[in-house]
């Protein structure tokens, strides 16, 4: 959408001494205007969630294009063959609820987490401010914008004091516009400075809200390398599954006299039911569902711990990651802030005019942490011993408010003009700036973060972009900010130095300040030397401005590729750091909890707020930790590695089943030989050697370490395992049918060499085989000689008591086949290194 035109406008307001009246004589809406406009369906509600609904999982799990060729084969069994051989479409129910039901079990409670941190905003009714949910904006209400706040809804601006938004969201345009009285802001996009008011024009689905604010909440956008891998071997499968059905019905039409025989006698019942066979076998059934309850459960289970997964499939990233870019405020740091100390630009005590202006500075209606510390510290006696006398704040104030950008703050008053930000940028331009300039860098090597005030009888410059700094500026004072280290943080952070992932801590602030921080919440390099750390102002010129052309990240990526802390970092910089090192094949996690970091968190393989950060940061990311909790990462790390380790091996089983599976029905359909099974017995098969074996899998704990290529290690196990299976089972056919054995005797040995080989199968996706493990196996094989042993249940299978010569056959094949797949993945694993 176009934007109105605007014209480069000085980023100043006039502050009013009169601050009783935070609406500025703004009345909006009356309780009766609200209730008429909500009767009318004019209110902002729209339904966005955290995941998927009920409705779209049940669909999802229902409409698969595996579920319609099942379905269609259970109607075919149901018409012409026998209700025991539709047993599979148990099966096919079963694992479709499974699925379903696990899915909205997770989905209500990432559902209740997001309630819990649902943005709020704050509108102007019967002239006093109150706080509403977003879905309770109503057109025309007048609402107030703040830094670190989507706006809601479209509208027009009232009133600005310092406002500047971020609309990079809806341009690609990273820089901010300041939007006077008169003009239009956009729902989606962030206030990075400044405070406004505005009237909303469009809301709902009328506005932009609905599909941009939150965005990040959408249901699995995130880069899942399981789903990927999956979806393209079920896409390969999905190509060959009907035309192999389909000559599969012919050959066995032709192995009983030929197409006009068969459907004079009626073999075509048998030969359609083989078919279905053949089809049941090849589909891996249960596959994309139990890797859905796989995402499923483990995001229920962060969910208990307070982290609201916001896209499934996150949960599998952080296990993949091996770069972690950590925000220092509010990450590695609590975020609260004290006032150690104000001092003069030489030493000693401030003056009481430096002291006075701190506090004007420092006193605005949305102050950030710095200036709440610099507030409350200066009611301290040795300071100012109060809140500075309204006397001494009468008369109009000019004002620039601070930006992350400028990376300062200023104030005229009374013919002074006062600027309060990075002694690096703040110092640099003033006379006299050297001393000080070395006595903050002693500050900063102690880790302690300073601010410089300095003082100027020349009023800021009106720069083309920004204001500029003016003329004529002297050092005024220092003042020395400390940060809390979060307890928890160099116990989490060993634990990533432990998992082989480089942790990078990015700053805004001096990098001296950001190394000492680091330094004491356990960062250190790979190596174990000292950090390195960088001034981000010194990076490669495209990177000053969030340019991100294949040149500028190559050259970036260079830059800090061995650097753990960079600071004076801006949040475009922040973005191509992110961007610089995915270029390199890095997989990115960046935590964060400020408006400034949303950037970088959106273009992050994994975006992880903090549960107390800024509602923009929180809508871009994958996930959010509720209590801001940095300890909860490894925890997450764990239900990724599970994740991953145990669909792999369900995985396995089900591909293994497509291999064999395929290879038996187009050996049938070339050499017209009758197809050695009826679908109740692939059930059962299927049942004892990958269904309910493969659904214990899933959720079963793992810790193993993230190894890249899942695809192709499944690929190397799953299909020459299932050759071997589908040899020894034509062989075992070939045998039997030679030596003259009935046809049931033929299918009893088949199903026996097949589940054997199933089981041998199980025995290496679960090894090692301790407790449960063994068990497991131990349980599926009891229940295979059930089948055998027990006259009714084999009756029901159509299985016959093995004849000594069939005993023989299954021993020597079923040996043969265990023995070709135990080679197989000694094989593999001595030369492709994979194996538990």
């Amino acid at each position: 959408m176009a934007r109105p035109s605007r014209t480069a406008t000085v980023s100043t307001v006039t502050v009013s001494s009169d601050q009783s009246s935070r609406t500025g004589g703004v009345q909006g809406l009356s309780a009766a205007e609200v209730a008429q406009r909500v009767q009318a369906g004019q209110t902002n509600e729209y339904r966005e969630r955290t995941s998927r609904s009920a409705a779209q999982i049940l669909r999802a799990n229902v409409l698969t294009i595996f579920n319609a060729i099942l379905g269609a084969a259970l109607v075919v069994v149901l018409v012409v063959g026998h209700p025991a051989d539709a047993l599979f479409g148990f099966v096919l129910l079963l694992n479709t609820a499974t699925g379903t039901l696990a899915e909205i079990r997770a989905k209500r409670a990432l559902d209740r987490l997001a309630v819990l941190e649902a943005p709020r905003a704050e509108v102007v009714r019967d002239g006093a401010e109150q706080e509403v949910s977003l879905g309770q904006v109503v057109l025309d209400d007048v609402v107030r914008l703040r830094a670190g706040q989507q706006v809601p809804a479209d509208g027009q601006v009232l009133e600005s004091q310092g406002l500047e938004i971020d609309e990079s969201i809806l341009t690609g345009e990273s820089r901010p516009v300041r939007p006077g009285a008169g003009e239009r802001v956009m729902s989606g996009t962030t206030v990075i400075a400044g405070t406004g008011l505005f009237r909303t024009t469009a809301v709902g689905a009328d506005s932009y809200a609905h599909r941009l604010a939150r965005e990040a909440r959408r249901y699995s956008l995130a880069v899942s390398e399981l789903q990927a891998g999956t979806n393209r071997v079920l896409h390969w499968i999905s190509w060959v599954i009907v035309p192999v059905a389909l000559l599969l019905v012919w050959s066995q039409m032709r192995a009983h006299g030929g197409f006009e025989t068969a459907l004079s006698s009626g073999t075509w019942r048998m030969a359609l039911v083989a078919g279905v066979a053949g089809v049941v076998g090849m589909v891996p059934q249960g596959l994309v569902l139990l890797t859905s309850v796989n995402f499923a459960a483990a995001s229920l289970a962060l969910a208990r711990r307070n982290v609201l997964v916001q896209e499934l499939p996150a949960v599998e990233v952080l296990a993949r990651v091996d770069t972690l870019c950590l925000d220092k405020t509010g990450t590695i740091t609590t975020g609260a802030i004290t006032l150690e100390d104000i001092t003069a630009a030489q030493g000693g005590p401030a003056d009481r005019a430096a002291l006075e202006a701190l506090a004007l500075l420092s006193g605005g209606e949305d102050p950030n942490a710095s200036s709440t510390a610099i507030a409350q510290g200066l009611a301290r006696p040795e300071y100012l011993g109060q809140a500075l006398p309204a006397a001494q704040r009468t008369g109009p104030t000019e004002a620039v408010p601070f930006s992350s950008r400028r990376k300062w703050s200023a104030i005229r008053s009374q013919g002074t003009t006062w600027i309060l930000g990075a002694p690096e940028i703040v110092l640099a331009a003033a006379q006299d700036g050297a001393g000080a300039l070395e006595r903050v860098r002693e500050h900063a090597a102690q880790g302690v973060r300073v601010l410089a005030l300095a003082r100027s009888s020349q009023p800021w410059g009106q720069g083309q972009e920004d204001p500029d700094l003016p003329a004529g500026l002297a050092p005024a004072a220092l003042i020395t900010l400390a940060e809390e280290i979060r307890p928890d943080a160099a116990q989490t952070l060993d634990y990533f130095r432990g998992q082989g992932v480089e942790a990078k801590v990015i700053s805004g602030d001096n990098p001296q300040t950001v190394a000492a921080v680091a330094r004491k919440a356990g960062v250190t390099a790979p190596d174990g030397t000292e950090l390195v750390a960088i001034d981000a102002r010194e990076l490669p010129p495209g990177a000053q401005h969030g340019e991100d052309s294949p040149e500028d990240l190559e050259r970036l990526a260079q830059a800090v590729e061995g650097a753990q802390v960079l600071g004076r970092v801006t949040p475009e910089q922040k973005r191509s750091l992110v961007r610089a090192l995915r270029s390199r094949g890095h997989v990115v996690a960046m935590t964060g909890d400020g408006v400034n970091d949303a950037l970088a968190l959106k273009d992050a393989d994994l975006g992880i707020a903090m549960g107390n950060g800024a509602p923009a940061t929180k809508a871009v990311a994958r996930m959010v930790l509720i209590n801001g909790e940095f300890s909860a990462l490894p925890r997450v790390v764990a239900e990724g590695r599970r994740v991953m380790a145990n669909t792999e091996r369900i995985a396995s089983l089900f591909l293994a089943k497509t291999v064999y599976a395929s290879l038996i029905a187009v050996v049938v359909a070339a050499t017209a030989i009758s197809y050695p099974f009826l679908p109740r017995q692939l059930t059962i098969v299927s049942t004892l050697t990958i269904g309910l074996p493969a659904f214990i899998l899933a959720l079963a704990p793992s810790a193993r370490r993230y190894r890249a290529g899942f695809l192709g290690r499944v690929l190397t196990l799953a299909a020459p395992a299932g050759v071997v299976a589908g040899c020894a089972v034509l062989i075992t056919r070939a045998w039997l049918s030679l030596s003259g054995a009935p046809a049931g005797q033929v299918s009893t040995g088949a199903t026996l060499v097949l589940v054997a080989s199933g089981l041998w199968l199980l025995t290496l996706t679960a090894r090692p085989l301790f407790g449960w493990r063994l068990g497991l196996v131990l349980l599926m094989g009891s229940g295979a000689l059930v089948g055998v042993l027990v006259p009714a249940v084999r009756g029901f299978f159509l299985l016959a008591w093995p004849a000594p010569g069939v005993w023989l056959a299954v021993a020597v094949m079923a040996g043969a086949a265990v023995a070709g797949i135990e080679a197989v993945y000694l094989l593999r694993r001595r030369l492709l290194g994979v194996g538990e």
